[in-house]
Order: C-alpha cells, then sequence, then structure tokens
C-alpha cells in the first residue's frame, strides 16, 4: 500500500467542507465537535470494515457477481419483450458481444427488476431488518432520534421520498432540524434501483463498481447526518421514539412485486424523461457555444466549463491534477445535471483521460441524488407527504442541496486520504 501527498491533500478538503458547513449554520455557537469525530469514525471504519479485512474483496466480488446476476436476468426479461436491442443473439452478423449498448433497453428494465426485488425483499424483512440494522448503529452513535435513525437508514437503500414513508406515522412529530437532516441525507445517497445502474454503467471500466456503488450510499448517509446537523444544530426533542414498526406494508408478495413494478415503472419514466431533457439542454448550450471563439484551442462547451470550474474542487478532494479537469467535468454534470448522466460520462472517459484511482474516487463523489432535478423531485414528494409542512419543506429544501452534494464529496476525500493499494482487487 502505497501513501502520497494525494492522499494527505484530500484529509484539507474535509475541513474546508466543514468550515463552508460551519459557515452556512443558523447557530455557530453549537457546532458538534462529538459528531465530527463519531461521523468520520464510523465513515472510515465502515470503509475500512469493507475493504480491509480479511477476504473482503473476495466478498466485494460476491456482490459484483450477485449484481451482474441481476443484470443478465433483467437483460433476458428486456429481451423477450425488445429482442435484439436489448443484447442477446444480433442480426445483420454481428455477435452478442458486439450489441450496442442502448440505455433504454439495458438499464431502465434493470430498474424495474429491483425495484420489484426490493419491494418482495421487504415484504419478507430482510431489507426491513437490515434498514433496522443501521437505523439502531445511527441511533446510538449520532444521538439521532429514532424515528429520523431509522428514515436515515432507510435512505441507504430507498430514494429520498419513498424513505419517508417508512416513518409516516412520525412525520408530523419532526422538528425543523430533523426534516432537514432527512432531505441532506437523502440527497446524500442514491436508492437500491438506481445503485445496480450505476454498478452496470461503470462495470466495464471499474473494478469492483458495484462494491464501491454500494460502500458509496452507505458511508455517505453519516457525512450527510454530519453536515446537516453543522448546518441546522437540533434544538429540540422531537418525541419520535425508535420504533421497529412500519407504514411502508405490501399485503402479499405479490402486491410487493405489483406495487414494486409500479413504482419502478416511475423510476424509469422519470430518469428516462430527465435524460432526453437535460440531454437535449446540453445539446442546446454546446451549440450556442459553439458561436463563441476557440479556448484552449478547441470549441467551448458546457462539459469544459465545468471542467474548469470545478477542477480545483476534485484536485481537491484527491485527484491528481492530470486527472482534475475531467472529474471537475464530472461534478458539474451531476450537480446541475443529473448523476445519472454524470455516471454515464465517467463510464465512457478513456484511461487518457482520468485514471483507475481517479475514476473510483470520483464514483463516490457522484454516488447521490444532489442535484438541481432532485430538488423537484424531493419536494413534489415530501409535499404530497407532508402538506401541512409545504412552507417549511420548500424553504429547507434548496438549503439541502448544498450539503447533499458536499456530504458525497467528504466521502470521496476521505476515502482518497486513504492508502490507494487498499482498494486493489
Amino acid at each position: 500500500m502505497a501513501y502520497s501527498f494525494d492522499n494527505a491533500r484530500s484529509l484539507l478538503a474535509v475541513l474546508a467542507i466543514l468550515l463552508i458547513a460551519w459557515l452556512l449554520s443558523e447557530n455557530k455557537r453549537r457546532f458538534p465537535i462529538a459528531l465530527v469525530l463519531g461521523a468520520i469514525t464510523v465513515q472510515v471504519a465502515l470503509v475500512l470494515a469493507l475493504f480491509a479485512i480479511p477476504n473482503s474483496q473476495a466478498v466485494l466480488a460476491g456482490v459484483t457477481g450477485a449484481v451482474d446476476g441481476l443484470a443478465n436476468a433483467a437483460d433476458k426479461g428486456a429481451q423477450f419483450v425488445f429482442g435484439f436491442l436489448s443484447g442477446g443473439d444480433q442480426p445483420y452478423g454481428q455477435t452478442p458481444e458486439s450489441a450496442p449498448f442502448i440505455f433504454g433497453f439495458r438499464v431502465l428494465p434493470l430498474i424495474l427488476v429491483i425495484s420489484a426485488l426490493s419491494a418482495l425483499l421487504w415484504h419478507w424483512g430482510v431489507l426491513r431488518w437490515i434498514t433496522l440494522g443501521f437505523g439502531f448503529v445511527f441511533e446510538k452513535t449520532m444521538n439521532l432520534g429514532g424515528a429520523s435513525a431509522l428514515a436515515v437508514a432507510a435512505n441507504i437503500f430507498m430514494g429520498m421520498v419513498e424513505s419517508p414513508i417508512v416513518i409516516r406515522a412520525y412525520l408530523d412529530k419532526l422538528t425543523r432540524a430533523e426534516l432537514f437532516l432527512m432531505m441532506v441525507v437523502g440527497l446524500a445517497t442514491v436508492a437500491g434501483s438506481t445503485m445496480v445502474a450505476y454498478a452496470v454503467i461503470l462495470g466495464p471500466v471499474l473494478t469492483n463498481a458495484a462494491g464501491h456503488v454500494l460502500v458509496a450510499s452507505i458511508i455517505s448517509a453519516p457525512a450527510g447526518i454530519l453536515l446537516a446537523r453543522v448546518m441546522i444544530p437540533e434544538t429540540h426533542q422531537s418525541g419520535a421514539p425508535y420504533d421497529h414498526s412500519s407504514a411502508l406494508k405490501y399485503q402479499s408478495s405479490m402486491d410487493a412485486v405489483t406495487r414494486g413494478v409500479q413504482d419502478g415503472v416511475m423510476v424509469a419514466v422519470n430518469v428516462a424523461a430527465f435524460l432526453i431533457v437535460f440531454v437535449a439542454f446540453v445539446w442546446l448550450i454546446n451549440n450556442a457555444l459553439a458561436l463563441a471563439p476557440d479556448v484552449g484551442g478547441a470549441p467551448l462547451t458546457l462539459q469544459r466549463i465545468f471542467g474548469y470550474v470545478f477542477a480545483p474542487v476534485a484536485y481537491a478532494i484527491g485527484l491528481p491534477w492530470a486527472d482534475a479537469q475531467a472529474g471537475g467535468q464530472v461534478l458539474g454534470t451531476k450537480l446541475f445535471l443529473t448523476e445519472f448522466i454524470a455516471f454515464i460520462d465517467l463510464g465512457a472517459m478513456s484511461a487518457d483521460q482520468i485514471s483507475e484511482r481517479g475514476r473510483m474516487i470520483m464514483t463516490y463523489a457522484i454516488c447521490g441524488f444532489a442535484n438541481v432535478a432532485s430538488v423537484g423531485i424531493m419536494t413534489g414528494g415530501m409535499t404530497v407527504l407532508m402538506p401541512e409542512r409545504r412552507a417549511e419543506i420548500m424553504n429547507l429544501a434548496w438549503k439541502a442541496l448544498i450539503p447533499g452534494f458536499m456530504a458525497t464529496l467528504m466521502t470521496a476525500a476521505l476515502v482518497a486520504a486513504l492508502p490507494a493499494g487498499l482498494f486493489a482487487p
């Protein structure tokens, strides 16, 4: 295992992120020093537990194998409906290996399968007990209220709209700080249905991509808790106890599958719609920028602007300067477009554009829902669940975007601070 200045430099980014959160705090006198130490310890402990323990790479390889199996199963279902467009036997003399990767026919069906499977595992109690376990850990180690601890744990596996349903009976009892915390963690993590899709996109170019994506979503939750507590410290007890019951229930296994498919359809449609619109916007902006003079010997594009603006951020969290512009491009795309487009761009970058270590760090930096479009989705879902708190939700939503984005940057910086050899296959 090697340690260099790139590793140590990223620790300064962690301090800078905490400083920014404190400067934006509503109560600068209530800086949670104990929570800072606890959250960072939990993050580092989780990374070491998932990467450094004996045979951990075998476990991650198993996770990758499971994801590959789910992707293959989804491909079989999609091929039955869409034929060769989803892979399999190809016409015109092509082989399955040379089949084009068509996002709509390869990734969107996977979202449906994972959504249905997640609902089924929740109904059977598997996912529910895993969530309860994480909730108990967050309650005891970070002094969260029971209901918000459970919602935070649910955010690791569910979407930012679905997780509040788990504690629906306690939503009216949450304090303003707890409501903000739930928003921030929702933006700092991703749902299980999209998590697997990201792993499929990065699989060909990143070793143990599924393991990295899973770990990224898990360890970004403590970072989100920390930054939310720094910006809006808790001043009152919520009175919401830790309850093992949940408002998210299914009548039967078939009901779970049916509703899981229906929820998956909504997610897949949203993903497809936002990708179509934002890719179209990028095309329009780039065509307008083409009218400007060349910069650095090449036409100016939105991606290049992102690269220039966010390159210092990418460098600060641990990327070498040679990778910084590519990393900055991905960060800007994630924040202003969607993380899906960012993952697609990251997966398409060649080894000449970004190193394997840089790609791994960026996987952690963009593995969260914190982007402009997600704020709209989150406020829409939460105002339906809590119409009486609509004004409060609208006031907090845009404020939550900043710590939600910084939480994944903090996670990436902590991963970058660890010896590079720790993540070698």
